[in-house]
């Protein structure tokens, strides 16, 4: 029987993990919002298709770290890769806060602190095996829903940190001793290195290696160091099923696949359809994502009461009817026509929606200046996309719902995702396959912004959203098929009953 001390100890330790997640995502979006403007003041050689690649590199370092850092934990105390990782994205930011420095090549600088600060996000791998292993099946849905609401609130609370760092302004104030320029582009990566360097001493102070099995009894883990009360697990006899595992990878690449082209065609697409001007596309899709990130809180909240009644098979197949639906609504229906950007094209004087621009957050593009010889920004879906002339335009009530169920089915199919995969592999260390997990949701956020600069740039929306709609049916498709293998460790081998 677990000591209230134990359990004390055991959820201290989970909360710790809770502000690693959350801090993590802050790296991500603390300086979203400000990467285009202070990637054109260190190097005017920087372009927007060099921006895509500054965005994606962080996505491609968390790629690449999550199952090094997954490995690691299984051999060994997670404190030591959970400390790594986090000194990793400490030292990332005061890179970032310093690329200023070099006189030229400022750009290859920013792109390696961003990376680097992607490979530190990493750990979520090792948070959500410490977590996973350190619940018992009762436990395990309420604390995956909690991990992933602490990573949406970081998501939205990282712009809103950003936001009230531009009150620094541009020039900001500058300690010549140690050459640092504190100004709006470098303190909110120095705040990141702040919280970052509070989080390794926490989990020094507080965090303990816990293990309990799937009936919360208290467990030797390899990963302890030193004595631990508690009992030999008998019940890691078995193989995890591997078919049940490639689904559940497949199926989650495909939830952050279409969430990421979700948020990247936000800003291009509205003013395609509404003749909205950037700083219009900007404000208004910041408000609508800021919601649907709120919702998406409440929902983590929610799904939490709702799987005790339903069980996560089923929502989880909900949440992806839910998704198909909201992109099903974005098919452009109706024979009004948007408004053409009619202009002539002269010396690249039009600012179209290329492929390099899809690849750039809505955010960035508030930042992009206009050429000199305009004095009013050319609006309307752009005569050089070609299916402007004959696709019917998505109504706004359109886009809102869509963005509504969306903002709905995303962060259900999240926390199921997660939950079932580490009740599939029940005792066993689950570091690797986390690791392998949040890669494959990496791998879908690189490839999300570049599937849309493609289909939706020449081939337009009807075809960017109905092949969308084709892959959400397959991973429906899939589901019905590998159902009944998605069923936790002990219950696949009678040791507890579902």
């Amino acid at each position: 029987v677990e000591t209230q001390e134990h359990y004390k100890s055991r959820w201290r330790s989970i909360w710790i993990m809770y502000l690693t997640m959350f801090l993590s995502s802050v790296g991500f979006s603390i300086v979203i919002m400000s990467v285009w403007p202070y990637l054109q003041k260190i190097d005017p050689t920087a372009d927007a298709s060099f921006l895509g690649w500054i965005i994606a590199s962080y996505s491609i370092g968390q790629m690449v770290a999550s199952p090094l850092f997954g490995l690691w934990s299984n051999y060994r105390p997670r404190r030591e890769p959970l400390v790594v990782s986090t000194a990793i994205s400490v030292a990332a930011n005061c890179l970032y806060a310093y690329v200023h420095l070099p006189h030229s090549h400022g750009k290859y600088y920013m792109l390696t602190a961003r990376a680097l600060v992607g490979f530190g996000a990493g750990n979520v791998a090792v948070v959500r095996s410490y977590i996973a292993g350190a619940t018992s099946l009762t436990e395990r849905t309420s604390a995956m829903a909690n991990t992933s609401a602490c990573q949406a609130v970081g998501f939205i609370l990282g712009p809103v940190f950003q936001t009230c760092f531009t009150l620094i302004g541009e020039e900001g104030i500058t300690w010549k001793l140690i050459h640092l320029q504190l100004n709006m582009y470098t303190a909110p990566v120095l705040f990141g290195a702040l919280l970052g360097v509070l989080n390794i001493i926490l989990i020094f102070a507080i965090f303990r290696e816990h293990r309990v099995d799937d009936m919360g009894r208290q467990c030797k883990s390899i990963n302890f160091e030193g004595e631990e009360s508690g009992v030999l697990d008998q019940d890691t006899e078995g193989n995890i099923d591997h078919v049940a595992v490639v689904a559940i990878n497949f199926l989650f690449f495909v939830i952050l696949f279409v969430f990421a082209v979700f948020e990247t065609i936000a800003t291009p697409l509205t003013m395609d359809m509404y003749s909205w001007t950037r700083k219009e596309a900007v404000f208004y899709n910041g408000i609508i994502l800021s919601v649907v990130g709120i919702e998406s809180v409440i929902v983590f909240m929610v799904v939490k009461t709702l799987s005790k009644k339903t069980g996560e098979r089923a929502i989880l197949h909900g949440g992806l009817l839910i998704v198909l639906v909201g992109f099903f609504i974005l098919l452009p229906w109706g024979k009004k026509l948007p408004n053409i950007q009619w202009q002539e094209i002269k010396n690249n004087s039009i600012p179209t929606t290329t492929s390099t621009e899809m690849l750039m957050p809505f955010w960035s593009l508030q930042e992009m200046q206009l050429p000199s010889n305009h004095t009013v920004e050319p609006v309307g879906c752009p005569v050089t996309q070609s299916w402007c002339l004959n696709t019917p335009m998505i109504y706004l009530a359109q886009y809102i719902s869509s963005d509504i169920l969306i903002g709905l089915g995303y962060p259900v199919c999240n926390v199921m995702s997660y939950t079932l995969y580490s009740k599939i592999l029940g005792p066993k260390p689950q570091g690797v396959y986390m690791g392998w997990l949040t890669a494959s949701g990496s791998g879908a956020r690189i490839l999300g912004p570049v599937f849309v600069s493609q289909i939706y740039t020449h081939l337009g929306p009807r075809w960017a959203f109905s092949l969308i709609c084709g892959v959400v049916v397959v991973s429906l498709l899939l589901l019905e098929i590998v159902y009944k293998r998605l069923i936790a460790f002990s219950v696949r081998y009678g040791r507890m009953q579902e």
